[in-house]
């Protein structure tokens, strides 16, 4: 923890209110050495209200399909500033008991329990949407970046950590997040907020960019396939006794009417499809990291040298995108990974979710659970291509029903040879892989100033794929981050842009 420390002395009156306790860890205290603190409740326009808590409907109210749905507490994720909307989520409800809570873009949302403290910004309206009874929707109009930003911060987690019980399971923190010390600059206050507010737009603009490219990328195979059949009309019909020789494998999910009516598309494609075969790519699994194989290994959340760098399925988002690392010191010579290689995680819930590497890799590994698919002819245009494509596979179910055992199975290795992709010509697998990666794309710092750095990060954010997007957004949080710990800790603040550059 960065700021919590142990007090070198403490009084009587403090060892007699924790019943004469001489445990350290009784007084450890959040240290903030600057004096200039406000309070998270001075950010509110109003004083917080139970108009602003969602409410529970009750898993009686749960449905498969409506056009209502019921926002839980997953969709707020530390590594993200917008909503992760997907079905762990958001859940259908019954319409009789969805409650308009009026969710705007720009809204703050709040947890108070479970992952009690986490926040995120609404990126758009969602009219079709309600509050769990965990979340507040927050009053506030003036300095909203600001703070959304240190709540995202450790410095307002441990603060928080300390003030909320740790006996329960779920812990519950009512409304005591109010009473979080927010630090405000010493100097240059009104310059320095506005830069970091400045920061926190940006990360959050690269987010919602990100998510609407890899929307984009889904729409353009979807339009593709569709406008491009075969004259060839789909019509079910039930296995034959050769189809299941030929699938080997009994299960329904390559045989239900809607895999069938998908994969039809993609077979009656009017150029025609390639098997991941054909298309000269080689498959094998990453590296085996059980003891018995490799034998004793160190994981840290730090590098050092000699280190591996992990790559794991589990540290992917489903934007091709990585969100957080891991690493790992062995003795032994592993499997690494080479430039051009694309990622695929096999099983669990992170099934579908892969990435393509672009930078030359040392010492990079990915373990069993994922699949490295290599081109034989270093051409990493199809290796991104084949990476979309398997993201749309993901995106319309298909994925887990070539997975054997279906959702939470296996997609093993004898199975990628039934996966059939589309022949795209050049120029539309030019337009898909351009928005998952352009290197062409760059930004002008020595143009930037605090007044204007919004609008030119825009015009990069347009013009640059996922992957630039994602290595800007990462520096512009590590940005956010000094910053903020700059100011707690009452140094002076440098409102540069430079850190872009690299």
């Amino acid at each position: 923890m960065r700021y919590t420390a142990v007090p070198r002395e403490i009084s009587s009156a403090e060892i007699s209110s924790n019943l004469f306790s001489l445990s350290s860890a009784q007084y450890k205290r959040v240290v903030i050495k600057n004096p200039n603190c406000i309070y998270v409740r001075d950010f509110l326009s109003r004083k917080l209200s139970y108009s602003d808590l969602g409410s529970e409907v009750g898993s009686i109210n749960y449905i498969d399909a409506s056009p209502k749905y019921f926002f839980r507490t997953k969709g707020l994720q530390q590594h993200s500033f917008i909503p992760d909307i997907n079905a762990e989520s958001i859940i259908p409800v019954n319409p009789k008991v969805f409650s308009n809570q009026n969710l705007k873009e720009g809204d703050l949302i709040i947890s108070k329990d479970s992952n009690i403290g986490e926040i995120i910004i609404l990126d758009k309206d969602y009219p079709d949407l309600m509050l769990s009874g965990a979340l507040f929707k927050l009053p506030i109009k003036r300095r909203k970046y600001y703070l959304l930003a240190f709540i995202k911060h450790d410095c307002f987690r441990e603060q928080l950590d300390f003030m909320v019980p740790k006996s329960a399971t779920i812990r519950h923190a009512k409304t005591i997040f109010l009473d979080c010390k927010i630090p405000l600059p010493s100097k240059n206050q009104e310059h320095v907020i506005k830069y970091l507010e400045g920061l926190t737009q940006a990360a959050i603009n690269k987010e919602k960019e990100l998510r609407s490219k890899h929307f984009k990328i889904h729409q353009l195979i979807k339009s593709e396939l569709e406008n491009n059949q075969k004259p060839k009309k789909f019509q079910y019909e039930f296995p034959s006794l050769e189809e299941l020789k030929k699938a080997g494998r009994i299960d329904t999910n390559v045989f239900t009417p809607y895999f069938k009516s998908e994969e039809h598309k993609i077979r009656n494609y009017s150029n025609g499809y390639s098997s991941i075969e054909e298309l000269d790519f080689e498959t094998s699994r990453g590296q085996n990291l059980q003891i018995s194989n490799i034998g004793d290994s160190i994981y840290s959340n730090k590098y050092h040298d000699g280190f591996y760098t992990l790559m794991l399925p589990k540290h992917l988002s489903r934007f091709g995108t990585v969100n957080e690392t891991e690493y790992l010191g062995n003795r032994r010579k592993l499997i690494t990974l080479k430039k051009g290689d694309l990622i695929f995680g096999a099983e669990g819930f992170e099934k579908g979710r892969s990435i393509v590497i672009f930078d030359e890799c040392y010492n990079t590994i990915t373990n069993i659970h994922g699949i490295i698919l290599h081109h034989r002819q270093g051409n990493i245009q199809l290796s991104i291509f084949v990476k979309c494509f398997l993201d749309y596979l993901r995106n319309i179910g298909l994925v887990d029903k070539y997975a054997v055992g279906g959702n939470g199975g296996s997609l093993a290795m004898k199975y990628w040879s039934i996966i059939p992709f589309p022949n795209f010509p050049n120029n539309k697998q030019k337009e898909i892989t351009k928005l998952y990666h352009n290197s062409q794309t760059s930004i002008d710092t020595l143009k930037l100033t605090i007044d204007n750095f919004v609008q030119h990060d825009n015009v990069f954010n347009q013009n640059a794929g996922i992957t630039e997007i994602d290595k800007s957004l990462k520096k512009t949080k590590e940005r956010i981050d000094e910053i903020i710990d700059q100011i707690v800790n009452d140094h002076d603040i440098d409102t540069k842009y430079d850190f872009l550059n690299g």
